[in-house]
């Protein structure tokens, strides 16, 4: 049994990490500050002993005692990065230099979840670990994407200056359960107006691409990558292969839905990437993973989650059968 630390725990990602750690009999400590993680993502989480959740904002030390570190902390959808550009870069440059230290006055092992983003809108396809990015530093993207690149460096320069054990996992386009309705995501965003038949807002023409990973895949890339011996190993790229335009997604989520949505076009974003599939073969001979959850199947239990979480929300609120009294003032 391990105690393993997992900042953002509570996000999207990170609470499918707590739970999988929790099930492989490890003692876990959440810290979030909830900027864009909730309560809720945890919630079936709080009653196992060997789960601790902790508010805490990364951008501050924190002093815990621990056997590993997964430092997944910072908003990681353009509508919530965006929002404070400032403090997003500060998450994840402070938030790792506190983290780095305290893996290192611990001496163990950490991992940072570094994204796709570090690659920017990229000129080479697939993208290759070794690739370096075509990042716009002065675009409204620029926050996460180089705050990211700059969390990573980080983490080499410790690696080599203090002979730190340091994961890098560069994270590619992510969906499942416990997403966020409102972060703006395509995946999110199709599926909400699907269900409530409104219509389907896509961005550009829907010719650029993506590759969409279920999380209980990632979280085993994840997971694998944090076991695996020896170093340096650099950066991992964790994703779906499988490249898919946004046009037929949202095309495949209507038909899912058996919705009555219709397809609208929208000015594409400013430093939006064009196309966006990993080069997996690192991962392959490393960690020996490939995604295993195919584009339908992960869309259908996400649906499903979405539509109970609709049904919860439009549910009537009941009154207490035994509520006292209100007291005149």
């Amino acid at each position: 049994m391990k105690r393993i630390l997992v900042t953002g725990g509570a996000g999207f990602i990170g609470s499918h990490l707590c739970e999988r750690l929790l099930r492989q009999g490890n003692e876990v400590l959440c810290v979030d500050n909830f900027f864009t993680g909730t309560r809720a993502n945890c919630e079936s989480l709080l009653a196992d002993p060997s789960f601790e959740l902790l508010r805490h904002d990364v951008t501050f030390p924190l002093y815990v005692e621990v056997d590993e570190i997964y430092n997944l902390a910072c908003p990681a959808s353009p509508i919530h990065y965006q929002r404070d550009p400032v403090q997003t870069t500060k998450t994840s440059v402070m938030g790792a230099i506190n983290m780095l230290g305290l893996a290192k006055r611990l001496r163990v092992r950490i991992l940072q979840a570094s994204t796709s983003e570090v690659y920017g809108d990229p000129d080479v396809h697939p993208q290759a670990e070794g690739y370096c990015g075509h990042v716009n530093i002065a675009g409204p993207r620029a926050c996460y994407d180089e705050g990211k690149r700059c969390a990573e460096t980080l983490f080499y320069d410790y690696e080599r200056q203090h002979r730190m054990s340091v994961r890098v996992a560069r994270i590619f386009n992510t969906y499942g359960p416990h997403m966020h309705p409102q972060d703006g995501r395509v995946v999110s965003n199709f599926i909400i107006q699907a269900l409530t038949n409104q219509p389907i807002t896509i961005y550009g023409d829907g010719s650029q691409t993506r590759s969409f990973c279920y999380v209980e895949d990632l979280v085993e890339g994840l997971m694998r990558l944090m076991a695996v011996d020896g170093g340096p190993i650099g950066a991992v790229n964790l994703g779906n292969p499988v490249e898919t335009t946004v046009l037929a997604l949202a095309e495949r989520i209507v038909a899912l839905c058996n919705s009555r949505s219709t397809i609208t076009l929208h000015p594409l974003p400013q430093d939006d990437p064009r196309r966006r599939c990993p080069d997996i073969s690192r991962a392959r001979d490393l960690l020996h993973w490939s995604p295993r959850v195919d584009l339908d199947t992960g869309l259908t239990r996400t649906i499903a989650y979405f539509e109970a979480q609709l049904a919860r929300s439009a549910a009537p609120v009941r009154p207490l059968r035994h509520a006292a009294p209100q007291k005149s003032a």
